[in-house]
C-alpha cells in the first residue's frame, strides 16, 4: 500500500508542477472568458451596411406604413417599376419590392418579388416575408369582411398540467421534463469526456514511460499491477484537481466578464424568449425552472453520479492502461487496439441522448444496466427517478465489471510493458492474459 501512495504521489506531483498544466489550467478559463467577452460584442454588433428599399404597394396591402428595422428602411414610392428600374441609378435604393394585387385571397402562397443585384441576406430576407405576411393577413381579414376578435379566438393556448392518480405521488410542473432532460444530458456529456480525456491520459503516460525505458527501473522496485493503479489514480486526481480550479475560476471570470464588458447571456439568440413571450412570462418561466430544479433529489442524484464517474473512469481507463502498454514507438499501430474501447463509449453517448428523450424505454433501460453503457447512460436518467432496483443493479453490475476489467488489464499491463520491438494484435492480447506470473 506504500509503494502504491508513492505512485500515485509521484504521478500526481509530476503532472500539477509541469509548466503545461498549470497553463492548460490557467488560460483555459481565460480563453473562456475572453470568448464570452467576443461573443458578446459580436451580438451587439451594430451593421453599418444600411439598405434602402423602395416599396410599390399596388394592392395597397401594407396601408402605406412599414415598420422600419435596425440599418433596413422602407420607402413606399408611386414610381412605375420599369422606370424606376431603368432609372435605378439615379436614386439611392438596395432595392425594389413589389408587391401585386392579391389575385384570389383562398389562395395560400403569394408571391412578391424584390428586384436588386445584390441577394438577398439571411437578415433581410425573413423580416421582409414576416412584415408581408402580417400586413396581408389584416388585408384579408378586411376583404373577408370577417370578425377579428372571433378570428383570434380560434389562437388558444392549450396548457397541460399533470395530475398525480395516487395522493401521496408528487405531480411534476410543465417544464420538469425538460429540466430533467438538461439536467441528465449535463450529466451524460461530463461522463462522455472524462472518460475519453482521462482515459487517453492515462494510455499517454504508460507509453511514455515504456518509450523512454523509465518503467524498467520502476518494475524492479514494484509490480506491474500497482504501477498500473498508481498511474490511474494518480492521473485521475490531476483531472479532479484541474476541473474543481475550473469549477472556482470560470464563474469568476464570468462575473468579472458581466462587470467590465457587460456582457449578457440574454443577448444570445437561443437564450431570446419566444416572440410570443413577453418579459414577465420569461421571468415566471425562469422561476418555474429554478423551483424544477430545487426539487430535484440532488441528495441522492450527487452520490450516483459519483459511484457510476468512478466506476467508469477506472473501467475504461485501466483497458487504456493495457492498450498503452501494449504499443510501441509508433502510435499508428495502436489505433486498432483502441478501436474496441472507443466504440462502446461513442455507442454510449448517442443512447443518452435518446435515454434523455425517453428515460424509461426498454433501449434507455438495459443500456442503463449494461456496464460498458452505464457511467454515461444511467446518469442521464437519474434526474427522471427510475426505480430503485434499476440504479442498484446498474451500480452492482458496474463495479463488478469495474473490478474485473482492472484485474484483466493488469494480466495485459504486466507482459506488455516490457515487451518491445513487436507489433501486438488483439489476438496476441487475449494469450497475455493467461500467462503465468
Amino acid at each position: 500500500m506504500h509503494k502504491l501512495w508513492l505512485i500515485v504521489k509521484r504521478e500526481y506531483l509530476t503532472r500539477v508542477t509541469r509548466r503545461s498544466f498549470i497553463l492548460a489550467t490557467l488560460l483555459t478559463p481565460l480563453a473562456f472568458g475572453v470568448f464570452i467577452v467576443v461573443v458578446g460584442f459580436i451580438f451587439r454588433y451594430e451593421s453599418d451596411d444600411a439598405k434602402h428599399i423602395a416599396v410599390i404597394d399596388e394592392g395597397d396591402i401594407l396601408k402605406g406604413a412599414i415598420k422600419d428595422e435596425r440599418n433596413l428602411y422602407f420607402k413606399f414610392v408611386n414610381i412605375p417599376l420599369d422606370t424606376l428600374i431603368y432609372q435605378f441609378d439615379q436614386y439611392e435604393y438596395s432595392g425594389v419590392l413589389l408587391i401585386p394585387r392579391p389575385d384570389n385571397l383562398l389562395d395560400k402562397t403569394f408571391r412578391v418579388h424584390y428586384y436588386s443585384d445584390d441577394k438577398l441576406t439571411l437578415d433581410i430576407e425573413p423580416l421582409i416575408i414576416q412584415k408581408v405576411r402580417s400586413s396581408l393577413r389584416d388585408y384579408k381579414i378586411d376583404q373577408l369582411k370577417f370578425d377579428r376578435k372571433e378570428l383570434e379566438a380560434l389562437d388558444t393556448k392549450v396548457e397541460l398540467e399533470p395530475k398525480p392518480i395516487t395522493p401521496t405521488a408528487d405531480a411534476a410542473n410543465q417544464l420538469s421534463g425538460a429540466v430533467g432532460a438538461a439536467i441528465g444530458f449535463f450529466m451524460g456529456i461530463i461522463m462522455y469526456m472524462t472518460v475519453f480525456i482521462y482515459g487517453m491520459m492515462v494510455m499517454r503516460s504508460v507509453m511514455e514511460e515504456k518509450t523512454s525505458r523509465i518503467v524498467e527501473v520502476m518494475i524492479s522496485s514494484v509490480r506491474p499491477f500497482q504501477l498500473m493503479m498508481g498511474k490511474i489514480i494518480g492521473v485521475g486526481a490531476v483531472g479532479l484537481t484541474q476541473v474543481a480550479i475550473w469549477a472556482v475560476l470560470l464563474p469568476l471570470i464570468v462575473v468579472v466578464a458581466n462587470l467590465f464588458f457587460g456582457f449578457d447571456a440574454s443577448q444570445m439568440p437561443s437564450a431570446a424568449p419566444p416572440p410570443e413571450m413577453n418579459g414577465e412570462d420569461a421571468q415566471l418561466v425562469m422561476a418555474q425552472v429554478m423551483e424544477e430544479v430545487k426539487r430535484i433529489s440532488w441528495w441522492l442524484i450527487f452520490p450516483l453520479f459519483i459511484l457510476y464517474f468512478l466506476g467508469g473512469y477506472f473501467m475504461y481507463s485501466s483497458l487504456f492502461a493495457a492498450v498503452g502498454s501494449a504499443m510501441g514507438d509508433d502510435l499508428g499501430e495502436g489505433q486498432s487496439l483502441t478501436i474496441p474501447i472507443t466504440i462502446p463509449v461513442v455507442l454510449a453517448f448517442y443512447i443518452m441522448m435518446v435515454a434523455v428523450q425517453a428515460p424509461h424505454s426498454s433501449l434507455a433501460v438495459w443500456s442503463s444496466l449494461f456496464p460498458l453503457f452505464s457511467p454515461i447512460v444511467m446518469p442521464a436518467r437519474l434526474a427522471f427517478d427510475p426505480p430503485a432496483w434499476q440504479v442498484a443493479l446498474s451500480i452492482v453490475l458496474l463495479l463488478a465489471t469495474a473490478v474485473f476489467l482492472v484485474w484483466l488489464s493488469g494480466r495485459i499491463y504486466r507482459v506488455g510493458i516490457l515487451m518491445y520491438g513487436k507489433k501486438v494484435t488483439l489476438k496476441e492480447l487475449g494469450k497475455w492474459m493467461f500467462y503465468r506470473d
